[in-house]
């Protein structure tokens, strides 16, 4: 495990537990309240490095949490200069850390040879994680993978050796294949092969969706820090769960009414960033991520889906308590 607290984890005590990025979720509110929750680190969404240096504006994906004292921005693309270019527009944003989105499944991103695709040729992602590096310097630069491509291109370490050659401070792993998309089971066994080989820090990620889940892989795997994506998605409170279930093998379960009361806390802190009328239809979906494992859920998914204010949904949850 060599490097597992050097460089970027330094700033960390204990185990780490930070937010993966996810598009459409890891906006600025809901990072806020993962942070309250005990995330010890957020990424942004992914946003396009060819956006930005075509002037897009971005500033809603960039912008950082009121109670954000560090975040990580993650830029996506496939040109060494323009991904560059892109690197330092976002510095005025303060990041602690530029992460390289080396592991997106989603088409519409690997068809430009960005996200998963970069897993096709190591030699690009080390181009990429160079020129980014040189770029922003002193800000490190981390970067996300998967397994592979297929499985017929298993090549996650030749991936990770590139970019830590390249200037890599940290190395994130989804041990999915992009042609698996998040279907079928992770291969934590990949996450304790970078462990044990590369010099700096590797951040696992994959299937945690319970506290017991994020003891285990840094118990089975010897990372230095996990990351918790769809695990987070409506539950924030898995942060605290896990940092006190490493700690003292116990947690505090959070029920029905805890789980609505964060949701329309939720919506209400989006409506006040992005106005009702938008959060309100954004929310739909979240707020549902929100229900899992509430009894008579089904019942109010099917009133969320029509709520077009704060008070349609206020009065949906009055309705099933």
């Amino acid at each position: 495990m060599n490097g597992q607290k050097n460089g970027f984890l330094a700033n960390f005590s204990g185990k780490p537990v930070f937010l993966a990025p996810l598009a459409g979720w890891t906006e600025s509110v809901f990072r806020s309240l993962c942070i309250e929750a005990g995330a010890d680190f957020c990424w942004t969404e992914l946003v396009s490095s060819e956006a930005l240096v075509r002037g897009a504006d971005c500033r809603l994906l960039l912008r950082r949490a009121h109670n954000e004292t560090a975040y990580a921005i993650q830029l996506f693309g496939s040109n060494p200069n323009v991904m560059a270019e892109a690197a330092r527009r976002v510095l005025c944003y303060s990041p602690s850390l530029i992460d390289i989105n080396a592991g997106c499944p989603v088409p519409k991103v690997t068809k430009s040879g960005a996200g998963a695709a970069l897993m096709k040729s190591p030699a690009l992602l080390g181009k990429i994680v160079e020129a980014v590096a040189k770029a922003v310097s002193p800000v490190p630069v981390s970067v996300k993978i998967r397994s592979g491509w297929d499985a017929a291109s298993i090549n996650f370490e030749e991936c990770a050796e590139s970019a830590v050659a390249h200037g890599a401070a940290l190395v994130s792993i989804h041990p999915r294949t992009r042609a698996q998309g998040y279907g079928g089971k992770s291969d934590w066994l990949c996450i304790k092969k970078l462990a044990r080989s590369l010099p700096v820090p590797v951040c696992g990620s994959g299937d945690l969706f319970f506290p017991e889940d994020v003891k285990r892989m840094f118990d089975e795997t010897g990372c230095a820090a996990v990351m918790i994506a769809r695990g987070a998605q409506g539950n924030p409170f898995i942060f605290s769960q896990s940092r006190a279930f490493i700690e003292s093998k116990t947690y505090t379960e959070y029920g029905h009414e805890q789980r609505l009361a964060m949701a329309l806390r939720h919506l209400e802190l989006l409506a006040a960033s992005a106005g009702e009328k938008k959060a309100c239809v954004e929310m739909r979906k979240i707020f549902c991520a929100y229900l899992k494992g509430i009894s008579g859920a089904s019942e109010l998914r099917a009133k969320i889906v029509h709520c077009s204010s704060i008070a349609d949904y206020k009065t949906a949850c009055a309705l099933c308590r």
